[in-house]
Protein backbone atom coordinates (compact mmCIF):
# COMPACT_ATOMS: atom_id res chain seq x y z
CA UNK A 1 0.00 0.00 0.00
CA UNK A 2 1.04 3.59 -0.28
CA UNK A 3 1.38 5.46 2.46
CA UNK A 4 -0.83 8.91 2.96
CA UNK A 5 1.52 11.53 1.66
CA UNK A 6 1.72 14.51 3.60
CA UNK A 7 0.22 17.74 1.99
CA UNK A 8 2.40 20.80 3.07
CA UNK A 9 2.70 24.55 1.36
CA UNK A 10 4.10 24.94 -2.00
CA UNK A 11 7.71 25.90 -1.67
CA UNK A 12 9.33 28.68 -4.07
CA UNK A 13 12.69 27.24 -5.67
CA UNK A 14 12.41 29.74 -8.34
CA UNK A 15 15.89 31.20 -9.44
CA UNK A 16 15.20 34.58 -8.90
CA UNK A 17 13.99 33.89 -5.44
CA UNK A 18 17.22 31.74 -4.50
CA UNK A 19 19.68 34.20 -6.14
CA UNK A 20 21.03 31.88 -8.33
CA UNK A 21 19.68 33.60 -11.47
CA UNK A 22 20.33 37.22 -11.60
CA UNK A 23 21.28 39.36 -14.37
CA UNK A 24 24.40 37.89 -16.00
CA UNK A 25 24.35 34.88 -13.91
CA UNK A 26 23.44 30.87 -14.94
CA UNK A 27 20.55 29.66 -12.43
CA UNK A 28 22.18 26.36 -10.65
CA UNK A 29 19.75 24.11 -11.95
CA UNK A 30 21.26 20.96 -10.79
CA UNK A 31 21.28 22.37 -7.06
CA UNK A 32 17.91 23.30 -7.61
CA UNK A 33 16.66 19.99 -8.92
CA UNK A 34 18.05 18.57 -5.43
CA UNK A 35 16.57 21.08 -3.42
CA UNK A 36 12.92 20.53 -5.35
CA UNK A 37 13.78 16.53 -4.47
CA UNK A 38 14.59 17.02 -0.78
CA UNK A 39 11.97 19.37 0.01
CA UNK A 40 9.42 18.71 -2.13
CA UNK A 41 9.55 15.53 -2.49
CA UNK A 42 11.47 13.12 -0.17
CA UNK A 43 9.48 14.76 3.00
CA UNK A 44 6.33 14.37 1.66
CA UNK A 45 6.79 10.31 1.95
CA UNK A 46 8.30 9.93 -1.89
CA UNK A 47 10.86 6.83 -0.50
CA UNK A 48 11.41 4.80 -4.19
CA UNK A 49 15.30 5.09 -4.64
CA UNK A 50 15.23 4.74 -8.23
CA UNK A 51 12.11 7.65 -8.68
CA UNK A 52 14.20 9.90 -6.62
CA UNK A 53 17.19 9.02 -8.72
CA UNK A 54 15.01 10.11 -12.23
CA UNK A 55 13.89 13.21 -10.54
CA UNK A 56 17.24 14.24 -9.84
CA UNK A 57 18.46 13.79 -13.37
CA UNK A 58 15.82 14.80 -15.17
CA UNK A 59 16.13 18.66 -16.46
CA UNK A 60 12.87 19.72 -15.98
CA UNK A 61 13.40 23.66 -16.83
CA UNK A 62 14.12 21.99 -20.32
CA UNK A 63 10.90 20.94 -20.50
CA UNK A 64 9.38 24.37 -19.30
CA UNK A 65 8.90 27.42 -22.01
CA UNK A 66 11.40 29.78 -21.80
CA UNK A 67 8.39 32.56 -20.29
CA UNK A 68 8.36 30.23 -16.78
CA UNK A 69 11.70 28.46 -16.88
CA UNK A 70 12.82 30.45 -13.45
CA UNK A 71 10.02 28.59 -11.92
CA UNK A 72 11.11 24.93 -13.20
CA UNK A 73 11.42 23.89 -10.09
CA UNK A 74 8.86 25.41 -7.76
CA UNK A 75 6.10 23.19 -6.23
CA UNK A 76 3.51 23.83 -8.34
CA UNK A 77 1.88 23.20 -11.70
CA UNK A 78 2.94 25.46 -14.67
CA UNK A 79 1.28 26.29 -17.95
CA UNK A 80 2.86 24.90 -21.33
CA UNK A 81 0.34 26.37 -23.43
CA UNK A 82 -2.73 24.88 -24.74
CA UNK A 83 -4.25 24.90 -21.89
CA UNK A 84 -2.93 22.57 -20.60
CA UNK A 85 0.06 22.54 -17.55
CA UNK A 86 3.37 20.26 -16.43
CA UNK A 87 2.44 18.88 -13.21
CA UNK A 88 3.45 19.93 -9.60
CA UNK A 89 7.06 17.81 -9.04
CA UNK A 90 5.34 15.91 -6.21
CA UNK A 91 2.26 14.83 -8.13
CA UNK A 92 4.90 13.20 -10.88
CA UNK A 93 6.93 11.44 -8.59
CA UNK A 94 3.91 10.03 -6.29
CA UNK A 95 2.53 8.54 -9.47
CA UNK A 96 5.36 7.32 -10.69
CA UNK A 97 6.03 5.79 -7.83
CA UNK A 98 2.77 4.29 -7.16
CA UNK A 99 3.07 2.51 -11.10
CA UNK A 100 5.80 0.22 -9.06
CA UNK A 101 7.91 0.04 -12.22
CA UNK A 102 10.71 -2.90 -12.96
CA UNK A 103 13.37 -2.19 -15.68
CA UNK A 104 11.56 -4.68 -17.87
CA UNK A 105 8.47 -2.79 -18.12
CA UNK A 106 6.60 -1.73 -21.10
CA UNK A 107 4.72 1.93 -19.88
CA UNK A 108 2.12 3.85 -22.13
CA UNK A 109 1.31 6.98 -20.97
CA UNK A 110 -1.78 9.29 -22.02
CA UNK A 111 -1.41 13.03 -22.49
CA UNK A 112 2.64 13.43 -23.14
CA UNK A 113 2.12 17.20 -22.19
CA UNK A 114 5.46 18.53 -22.53
CA UNK A 115 7.12 15.04 -22.01
CA UNK A 116 8.68 15.57 -18.63
CA UNK A 117 6.75 12.80 -17.40
CA UNK A 118 7.95 10.50 -20.18
CA UNK A 119 11.47 11.40 -19.41
CA UNK A 120 11.16 10.31 -16.03
CA UNK A 121 9.92 7.03 -17.38
CA UNK A 122 12.61 6.82 -19.66
CA UNK A 123 15.46 6.06 -17.05
CA UNK A 124 12.91 3.58 -14.94
CA UNK A 125 11.79 1.21 -17.70
CA UNK A 126 12.79 -0.49 -21.23
CA UNK A 127 10.19 1.35 -23.23
CA UNK A 128 7.85 4.64 -23.20
CA UNK A 129 4.59 4.63 -25.37
CA UNK A 130 3.22 8.27 -25.11
CA UNK A 131 0.27 9.37 -26.64
CA UNK A 132 -0.74 13.32 -26.77
CA UNK A 133 -4.24 14.69 -28.50
CA UNK A 134 -2.67 18.16 -28.83
CA UNK A 135 -0.38 17.54 -31.96
CA UNK A 136 1.54 21.15 -31.24
CA UNK A 137 2.51 19.73 -27.72
CA UNK A 138 2.92 15.85 -29.29
CA UNK A 139 5.82 17.57 -31.64
CA UNK A 140 7.24 19.92 -29.20
CA UNK A 141 7.67 17.06 -27.08
CA UNK A 142 9.11 14.57 -29.27
CA UNK A 143 11.44 17.45 -30.36
CA UNK A 144 12.93 17.68 -26.69
CA UNK A 145 12.87 14.36 -25.33
CA UNK A 146 15.11 13.89 -29.01
CA UNK A 147 17.40 16.84 -28.57
CA UNK A 148 17.75 15.23 -24.79
CA UNK A 149 18.44 11.88 -26.21
CA UNK A 150 15.66 10.40 -24.80
CA UNK A 151 15.01 7.32 -27.42
CA UNK A 152 13.54 4.82 -25.81
CA UNK A 153 10.08 6.52 -25.97
CA UNK A 154 7.87 6.77 -28.58
CA UNK A 155 5.42 9.64 -29.00
CA UNK A 156 2.43 9.93 -31.19
CA UNK A 157 -0.34 12.16 -31.46
CA UNK A 158 -3.79 11.00 -30.91
CA UNK A 159 -6.87 9.97 -28.56
CA UNK A 160 -5.56 8.36 -25.35
CA UNK A 161 -9.14 6.81 -24.32
CA UNK A 162 -8.65 4.53 -27.05
CA UNK A 163 -4.65 3.51 -25.85
CA UNK A 164 -2.33 1.81 -28.34
CA UNK A 165 -3.49 -1.62 -29.37
CA UNK A 166 -0.82 -2.19 -31.10
CA UNK A 167 2.00 -2.45 -28.62
CA UNK A 168 -0.83 -3.69 -25.65
CA UNK A 169 -0.64 -5.30 -23.58
CA UNK A 170 1.34 -2.84 -21.31
CA UNK A 171 2.25 -3.14 -17.66
CA UNK A 172 2.02 -0.09 -16.45
CA UNK A 173 0.23 2.95 -17.40
CA UNK A 174 0.00 6.21 -16.43
CA UNK A 175 -2.68 8.94 -17.19
CA UNK A 176 -1.52 12.46 -16.83
CA UNK A 177 -5.32 14.04 -17.36
CA UNK A 178 -8.96 13.17 -15.71
CA UNK A 179 -11.79 11.41 -17.71
CA UNK A 180 -14.91 11.02 -15.64
CA UNK A 181 -14.47 7.40 -15.54
CA UNK A 182 -11.86 5.24 -16.22
CA UNK A 183 -11.20 4.13 -19.80
CA UNK A 184 -11.73 0.32 -20.90
CA UNK A 185 -10.00 0.34 -23.65
CA UNK A 186 -7.08 0.75 -20.94
CA UNK A 187 -8.01 -1.73 -18.54
CA UNK A 188 -8.22 -4.25 -21.52
CA UNK A 189 -4.65 -3.16 -23.00
CA UNK A 190 -3.73 -3.82 -19.14
CA UNK A 191 -1.22 -6.64 -18.68
CA UNK A 192 -1.92 -9.54 -16.23
CA UNK A 193 -0.51 -7.93 -13.12
CA UNK A 194 -0.19 -4.62 -14.77
CA UNK A 195 -1.39 -1.21 -12.81
CA UNK A 196 -2.85 2.08 -14.08
CA UNK A 197 -2.61 4.86 -11.99
CA UNK A 198 -4.96 7.42 -13.23
CA UNK A 199 -6.69 10.54 -11.80
CA UNK A 200 -10.37 10.17 -12.30
CA UNK A 201 -13.82 12.92 -11.71
CA UNK A 202 -14.60 15.82 -12.47
CA UNK A 203 -14.04 20.03 -12.62
CA UNK A 204 -14.80 20.08 -9.18
CA UNK A 205 -13.46 16.80 -7.43
CA UNK A 206 -10.64 13.73 -8.77
CA UNK A 207 -9.26 11.28 -7.07
CA UNK A 208 -5.84 9.39 -8.23
CA UNK A 209 -6.55 5.71 -7.96
CA UNK A 210 -4.64 2.77 -8.48
CA UNK A 211 -5.96 -0.20 -10.85
CA UNK A 212 -4.19 -3.13 -10.76
CA UNK A 213 -5.52 -6.54 -12.93
CA UNK A 214 -4.53 -9.58 -11.20
CA UNK A 215 -6.33 -12.85 -12.55
CA UNK A 216 -8.22 -11.03 -15.05
CA UNK A 217 -10.16 -9.17 -12.38
CA UNK A 218 -9.40 -5.13 -11.97
CA UNK A 219 -8.95 -4.08 -8.28
CA UNK A 220 -9.12 -0.07 -7.34
CA UNK A 221 -7.43 1.88 -4.10
CA UNK A 222 -7.90 5.62 -3.83
CA UNK A 223 -4.51 7.19 -3.69
CA UNK A 224 -5.05 10.88 -2.59
CA UNK A 225 -7.40 13.83 -3.97
CA UNK A 226 -6.23 16.08 -7.01
CA UNK A 227 -6.99 18.07 -9.80
CA UNK A 228 -6.10 17.33 -13.23
CA UNK A 229 -6.96 18.79 -16.96
CA UNK A 230 -10.24 17.21 -18.28
CA UNK A 231 -9.37 14.57 -20.63
CA UNK A 232 -10.55 15.89 -24.27
CA UNK A 233 -11.40 13.58 -27.13
CA UNK A 234 -14.60 11.14 -27.95
CA UNK A 235 -17.60 10.11 -26.31
CA UNK A 236 -16.48 8.33 -23.29
CA UNK A 237 -16.66 4.38 -22.52
CA UNK A 238 -16.81 3.36 -18.92
CA UNK A 239 -16.03 0.75 -17.41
Amino acid sequence: MIRRLMALLPLSLCASCTGQGGAGHAPDWTALREAMVQQQIEQRGVTNATVLAALRSVPRHEFVPERTRASSYDDHPLPIGFGQTISQPFIVAAMTEALTLKPTDKVLEIGTGSGYQAAILAGLVSNVYSIEIIGELADRAKATLSRLHYTNVIVKTGDGYAGWPEHAPFDAIIVTCAPDTIPKPLTDQLAEGGRIVIPVGGSFGQELVRVTKRDGTLGQERLMGVMFVPMTGKARESL
